[in-house]
């Protein structure tokens, strides 16, 4: 059958390889395991304080999302960003306490929230962790159902929670390094006049009141369901494929969750220390999945979700199967919202991505150029970690082109091409810096030279890519420079490295100009 075969079976198979990709360093274990820790000692304390055990939930989630979301590029402002978390939560918190049974006001909330909290992304880190904070806090509450009363008791155990959790993570168990890495790299202009932040709130917005009216008469008591999925599809996409493969990955994982809770949590049917046990592999789940597979993470949440409603005596499968049936509804919301209101497209997204990681391609070789030729203040070593987080943003928007349930296979074919081309250009560069690491070897006008053809070549590429008679004239000449690249001798290896950085540019101008729908090879 081939590759451009595959469906829904297939796709679930990637899933699950996912689980088992390599882990160096071990982040993603520490993660995990300090995140039980936290968790762990977040709930104890809340129980310990007396508070009950609707409490004892908030705080753990309060600390499962501080432990989460808080991804400042440093540990003193990670201090800062949790220690902002109640300012953001609470007063949420505190309104959906009191708007509880008045559905309208409710509503507006939850709007009024998640356009703030996607907006505030353009702040970063620092923004997203806030939102995020927020929006659980108000959702929380509707999966409680606390009155007004409750404030006494929840509020507390949020702080308390939230101690517990800086405690695990700033004094017990922290390993996170101490010099900054690359922030995240901003994403790039798009067609119009709104920011992306600004325009993806707009879209989330969208999203929530659809599923909002929609799961509200599906079940009048979990309808959250819906705006909560809705919702968390938003986060780190930035295009209609990207958005509509996360809502795929998120219905699969619901569904294997949910499959999961039958077997698994309804037998328990709350008992308290088996579960504790389960509860715990799942957080260890959530953390550890979540850099690799969204669709394993969702697993992990849907389980641990009917593990919480079998503690509050509420579980049944029909209670799971609703669980399901709001979480579509979100899914098709969010892809609605992104396709219908001020869209980005697939290709628009990547391009832009795509050209950001080649100008920091250019900016690290250029760097190793200047360290080879006896310039001390040269530091590639820091272009090319400014560069991974590029380029691993570059292969996201490109994976809805590459997922196994995209028809389009003309598409699929170009985007591996450009993936395998990135990866080519960013091995160059990785090169070119241990090249560089004997700074002064060969003081070469050449490399300088080199690096110049690199830039000449970015900025030939296509964005957006032309049509008609144009597009085939620079695809003529494109194959013309390709040509003489290969032509031109390389006596020093980190000539060789730059003069195949130029080939592998100047042959991304083959998939990036040619119409989408176009087989490659016949443009």
């Amino acid at each position: 059958m081939g590759s451009y075969g595959r469906g829904p079976r297939e796709a679930a198979v990637v899933a699950a390889r996912r689980w088992w990709i390599p882990d160096p360093g071990r982040i993603r274990l520490r993660a995990g395991l300090r995140a039980v820790l936290g968790t762990g000692l977040a709930v104890t304390a809340v129980l310990l304080a007396g508070f009950g055990l609707e409490a004892a939930l908030l705080g753990g989630l309060a600390a499962l999302l501080a432990l989460f979301t808080v991804s400042d590029p440093d540990v003193r402002r990670q201090v800062a960003t949790t220690g902002l978390l109640p300012l953001a939560g609470l007063p949420v918190l505190a309104a959906g306490c009191f708007l509880h049974d008045r559905p309208l006001e409710r509503a507006a909330a939850f709007l009024g929230v998640v356009f703030v909290g996607v907006w505030a992304r353009r702040f970063g880190p620092r923004g997203n962790a806030l939102g995020i904070f927020a929006f659980m806090m108000l959702f929380a509450v509707q999966f409680l159902g606390a009155p007004p009363a409750d404030l006494i008791r929840l509020v507390p155990a949020v702080l308390l929670a939230l101690v517990c959790a800086a405690l695990v993570r700033f004094v017990l168990w922290c390993w996170e390094r101490h010099t900054p890495p690359p922030a995240a790299p901003a994403p790039p202009p798009f067609p119009g006049r709104l920011r992306p932040t600004t325009r993806q709130a707009h879209q989330a917005v969208v999203a929530c009141a659809v599923a909002l009216a929609v799961g509200i008469p599906l079940s009048p008591e979990r309808w959250y369901w819906a705006v909560g999925a809705a919702w968390w599809i938003f986060v780190n996409t930035a295009s209609r494929g990207e958005t509509l493969v996360r809502g795929f990955r998120r219905v699969l994982g619901t569904v294997l969750g949910v499959v999961a809770g039958v077997l698994l949590a309804l037998p328990l049917d709350g008992a308290p220390v088996p579960t504790a046990l389960l509860a715990a592999v799942c957080v260890f789940g959530i953390f550890h999945a979540a850099p690799v597979s969204y669709s394993w993470m969702m697993f992990a949440v849907t389980v641990l979700v009917g593990l919480l409603y079998g503690l509050l005596g509420e579980l049944s499968a029909g209670l799971l199967a609703m669980r399901l049936l709001e979480t579509g509804v979100g899914a098709v919301a969010a892809v609605l919202a992104v396709a219908l209101v001020l869209p980005i497209t697939t290709h628009a997204a990547t391009h832009g991505w795509i050209l950001r990681a080649l100008e920091a391609t250019h900016g690290a070789a250029r760097e190793a150029a200047r360290r080879l030729a006896g310039d001390p203040g040269a530091d590639p070593a820091r272009r090319v970690a400014e560069l991974e987080p590029l380029l691993d943003r570059a292969r996201l928007s490109l994976a809805p082109l590459l997922h196994p349930l995209n028809p389009l296979r003309a598409r699929r074919a170009r985007a591996r091409e450009v993936t395998a081309l990135l990866d080519e250009c960013a091995e160059r560069v990785r090169a070119l810096a241990r090249l560089a690491e004997t700074p002064g070897s060969a003081a070469d006008a050449r490399f300088i030279e080199a690096c110049d053809r690199v830039a000449e070549a970015i900025r030939a590429l296509p964005v957006p890519p032309p049509t008609g008679s144009a597009r085939r004239a620079r695809s003529r000449r494109a194959a013309g420079e390709v040509t003489a690249v290969g032509d031109r001798p390389a006596h020093h290896p980190a000539l060789a490295q730059l003069h195949g950085l130029e080939t592998a540019v100047r042959r991304l101008a083959g998939p990036l100009q040619t119409p989408p729908r176009t087989p490659l090879g016949t443009a």
